[in-house]
């Protein structure tokens, strides 16, 4: 019984499908706005169910290139699928915890708040703003402070849409404001959104390039790119082959020996006949490695190796 139920269990493995057969890539992109469906990574799945729902996450650094951010996270959520290309929302970034420890001292004070906002196109986001001052201040000023940059991120959002609410975090518009605002209560360190959230989507904006245009400049960008890889890869060739071609410092030495034995040639004219010998070598010399390969080739001998071994087999 045992027997039978291991040749069952057997063939159905072997009936059984490889998964990862079966999965495809997927590019993920960044939203329409403001980002034109800037390709930001991949992923695997079997199908759109799988995909859908994923969060995809990378430092800002990895996004756009800015050194200055790479301890911050940004957040995508693919939310459609369109052939092998994700579609994502913003939903949101976050300062890692390492780097926001290091800002607070012993002797500094810390302002912090959770202020939830609307933007004009009806995205409810949650915005948790950080401000070191230089030193330690009272719960008063705190207060203060707290409230000067509330109100300032509460006029900000109400109207701006998110998109540019996105961008204005991001490249830190939005937290030169808070500094500006409250700088005159007292006399700040740093400034930082440490985190934003996305509660709630509103109306999805529609303007912008389609994906079809993304992916006619995406090959055009490709195509541009090989063919100056193309172009370097022949320049090179061509240098490697004059390289070649130009006899070396030893090639011309042994090239004027010959001549330079000319003179006691004339006292004894038995010695001509290997000054004769080596003329075809220096003319072999002068001429170019295709040349050369050319006389091998109607020699009927083996046209590789560099400029000297080809003189040297059609001197044999």
């Amino acid at each position: 019984m045992a027997k039978k139920i291991s040749v069952k269990a057997r063939a159905a493995a072997r009936k059984q499908r490889d998964k990862w057969k079966n999965k495809i890539w997927y590019t993920i992109r960044a939203p329409r706005t403001p980002w034109d469906f800037k390709k930001i990574g991949e992923t695997l799945g079997e199908s759109d169910e799988y995909i859908i729902g994923r969060v995809y996450e990378m430092t800002q650094q990895e996004f756009n290139g800015d050194f200055t951010k790479m301890h911050v996270i940004l957040r995508f959520r693919v939310h459609e699928c369109v052939g092998q290309d994700a579609l994502t929302t913003f939903i949101g970034h976050h300062h890692q915890t390492d780097h926001i420890r290091r800002q607070i001292r012993r002797y500094r004070g810390k302002v912090d708040d959770v202020v939830d906002v609307v933007s004009t196109d009806g995205y409810l986001i949650r915005l948790k703003p950080l401000i070191i001052t230089q030193k330690r201040v009272q719960t008063s000023i705190k207060q203060a402070m707290r409230a000067k940059a509330r109100d300032m991120i509460i006029a900000f959002a109400s109207k701006a849409t998110y998109s540019k609410i996105q961008t204005q975090i991001l490249d830190g518009t939005l937290e030169e404001e808070i500094r500006k605002a409250v700088k005159p209560i007292y006399p700040v360190k740093s400034v930082a959104i440490r985190k934003s959230q996305l509660l709630q989507a509103g109306v999805v904006a529609d303007k912008g390039k389609t994906l079809d245009e993304i992916h006619a400049e995406e090959a055009r960008s490709d195509a541009e790119i090989k063919a100056k890889k193309a172009a370097a890869l022949a320049s090179a060739m061509e240098d490697e082959e004059e390289e070649e071609s130009t006899p070396s410092i030893i090639d011309a030495a042994e090239a004027m020996e010959p001549a330079s034995e000319k003179a006691p040639a004339k006292e004894a004219p038995a010695k001509e006949a290997p000054a004769e010998e080596a003329a075809p070598s220096a003319d072999y010399d002068s001429m170019k490695v295709a040349e050369l390969k050319e006389l091998l080739k109607a020699a009927g001998k083996p046209v590789s190796g560099k400029k000297a071994d080809l003189i040297a087999r059609l001197n044999e």
